[in-house]
């Protein structure tokens, strides 16, 4: 169990999408959204069959894992990725998340994850409902909480997801458990209020700050003024 000890989970962290990044020069991108203050390099793994489109795999993660030392965040938008989970870990990735819908055994897998030493997280589509990980909330260090149809990039942010992640912040308070609430999708300097004002505290954000000539500038417009 997870239990909520100290106030790190109420710092908004950044987590640039590599899938915007220019892939000519990918490691050039990592290093550049590092520097201008990025918190994790969100990195999206699509195998073409779980969503239509295909990116990259645990090669690519490991090229990619000496120059820098961002936490490598691996979504897993694959069928059946219980297969895949020893080698996008040895590849390097420190996080990594599953989708409910794409497995038989989420407890299991969750658990192969975490004794990888892996923070484990369950994402949900738009249409998911938060019951199905209702048993097994305390095994997870986050949740994902898609609020795009994953398988693109650009896509609009779809609103009807903000209650969800309000229920999901009450969820975890009523347990007293130190979860992160992850948000991926449409996320720009006009829907980050939005989502973080309902609970959430990691933002994956690809044209936001990928199609922006500044990054830093980019990836501030997406925290909290203070």
């Amino acid at each position: 169990m997870t239990l909520k000890q100290n106030n790190n989970s109420q710092k908004i962290l950044i987590a640039p999408s590599l899938l915007s990044a220019d892939f000519s020069k990918l490691a050039e991108e990592v290093i550049a959204v590092e520097k201008a203050g990025a918190d994790i390099l969100h990195l999206d793994i699509m195998d073409g069959l779980f969503v239509p489109n295909i990116t990259f795999g645990p090669l690519v993660v490991s090229s990619l894992r000496p120059h820098s030392n961002l936490i490598f965040d691996a979504h897993l938008m694959i069928e059946s990725p219980e297969r895949y989970i020893k080698e996008f870990a040895e590849a390097g990735a420190d996080w990594i998340s599953i989708h409910a819908e794409a497995t038989k055994h989420l407890h299991r897998t969750i658990w192969k994850i975490k004794e990888l030493n892996k923070k484990a997280g369950v994402a949900l589509n738009p249409h998911t409902p938060l019951n199905v990980i209702k048993y097994i909330l305390e095994d997870l260090d986050f949740v994902l909480i898609m609020t795009v149809n994953p398988g693109f990039g650009g896509q609009k942010f779809i609103k009807n997801c903000l209650p969800k992640i309000r229920e999901l912040k009450n969820m975890i308070d009523k347990r007293e458990l130190d979860i992160l609430i992850q948000v991926d999708g449409g996320i720009n300097s006009e829907t980050a209020p939005e989502v973080i004002k309902a609970g959430a505290r990691v933002l994956v954000a690809g044209s936001a700050v990928f199609g922006k000539n500044d990054y830093a500038k980019a990836i501030e417009a997406l925290k909290p003024s203070t």
